[in-house]
């Protein structure tokens, strides 16, 4: 191991930043003990040690404004089980204060009905409610009790006094539910008449395991957050991953929060902000991250905004050597083709050509996963092969994401 891998393993020892939330659902079990404060001195007391891990995350973006008198039940899959539940909840492009007059988490039976039992009230500092400034996020208290891998879980929220820009997620994937006045509360679905596509509010949720286990962040855009893919089914590429982690045996990383955001870039805000600029919030401040899987940059390629190859490798060094001071690890994907969409020319092939050419061969990464050569077409390696074409050329469908999920190394997830 290279000195300057050991010391990125040294420094991700420590918790980077404490994002946490968490959830909920089944009996409410007592809490678990948390990790100690000192090395533990026996294999009992590593066995015991806790931390929280993030098992679900979903990028922070500006949104339209929402009603101020409104119920949100927004549905998640999470990756990685655990205990004490929490959940984050932003207000980071806001404009002005929001209060969340109750928060509850519960398990999905189906459409927007709960299983019977299983909606429990999350508390902030002990209060029923919160109000979160402009610009800021809160985290809830735990809530004591078990909460299963791959769990379809639902935090209902009451929000009152939104006005001006909301925070959300715009592209969800999944159909989440919305009413107005006060139904948080409810388990069945009656009440719930408003389907709706997005996220709003709920930017992370995150649960106490072992300290031996860490999560995966997915840095992304439109492929990652799932466009072409089936919505209700998870099957983002992301979903898949979690899904063979899940499966897998011997691994320590097991979570994967999704932070793609259709649209996005690297070297410029637009779509979301630009990833370095969104890299605290979505990967380093998320609790219990091993490793970030950076898969970006079509969007400045095919942007015809004269962006070159070194202005890409620049972008992907900042982020690089963050997460690195960081003690996280780095795995990078190369930009799949995208011959056949409409912005496709000879001199973003070139860029394009010349990035994957680095992400391969530089070495600044601690491990790379070759989307392109899984996903091109050997007849015309510009082309995305058409088995797994969504129908545009560049976004996979449900078979291509699935193959992207299994390009990818499990192991190289804790590779630094």
């Amino acid at each position: 191991m290279s000195g300057a891998r050991f010391r990125r393993r040294a420094v991700g020892v420590v918790s980077v930043l404490l994002l946490a939330l968490c959830g909920p659902l089944t009996a409410s079990a007592a809490a678990q003990p948390g990790a100690s404060s000192g090395t533990p001195s026996t294999p009992v007391a590593v066995s015991r040690a806790k931390h929280s891990v993030v098992t679900w995350g979903a990028s922070a973006d500006r949104q339209g404004a929402g009603p101020a008198d409104r119920s949100y039940r927004l549905i998640v899959r999470t990756s990685i089980g655990g205990t004490n539940l929490r959940i984050r909840l932003s207000n980071a492009f806001g404009e002005h204060p929001v209060t969340f007059a109750s928060a509850y988490a519960g398990l999905r039976k189906q459409g927007a009905e709960l299983v019977h039992g299983s909606n429990r009230q999350m508390s902030f500092g002990g209060a029923a409610s919160v109000t979160v400034p402009a610009g800021e996020t809160v985290l809830s208290d735990p809530l004591p009790g078990d909460l299963a891998a791959q769990s379809d879980l639902v935090i209902s929220l009451y929000v009152t006094g939104a006005q001006g820009p909301t925070t959300g997620h715009g592209m969800a994937m999944q159909t989440n539910y919305a009413t107005a006045g006060d139904h948080a509360a409810e388990e069945g679905a009656a009440d719930w008449t408003d389907p709706m596509g997005s996220w709003y509010w709920l930017d992370a949720v995150d649960v106490e395991t072992s300290a031996a286990i860490g999560s995966v962040v997915t840095l992304g855009d439109s492929i990652t957050d799932g466009w072409a893919s089936t919505t209700d089914e998870n099957r983002r590429w992301p979903d898949y991953l979690s899904r063979r982690l899940q499966a897998a045996s011997g691994l320590t990383v097991k979570g994967v929060a999704n932070e793609g955001i259709s649209g996005n870039k690297v070297l410029a805000d637009g779509a979301g902000q630009a990833a370095p600029n969104r890299l605290q919030r979505d990967v380093l401040s998320q609790p219990g991250v091993r490793t970030v899987f950076l898969f970006e940059g079509i969007n400045d390629i095919k942007a015809h905004s004269g962006v070159t190859v070194d202005d890409m490798i620049a972008g992907y060094r900042q982020i690089i050597d963050r997460a690195h001071a960081a003690g996280i690890c780095v795995v990078g994907a190369t930009v799949m083709p995208f011959k056949g969409w409409a912005e496709y020319d000879a001199a973003s092939e070139a860029v394009r050509q010349g990035v994957n050419d680095w992400i391969r061969n530089s070495g600044a990464l601690d491990a790379v996963t070759d989307f392109d050569r899984i996903t091109r077409n050997p007849y015309d390696p510009q082309l995305i092969l058409p088995f797994f074409d969504g129908g545009d050329h560049l976004h996979p469908n449900d078979k291509g994401m699935q193959a992207m999920a299994d390009a990818v190394d499990l192991r190289s997830l804790a590779s630094c």
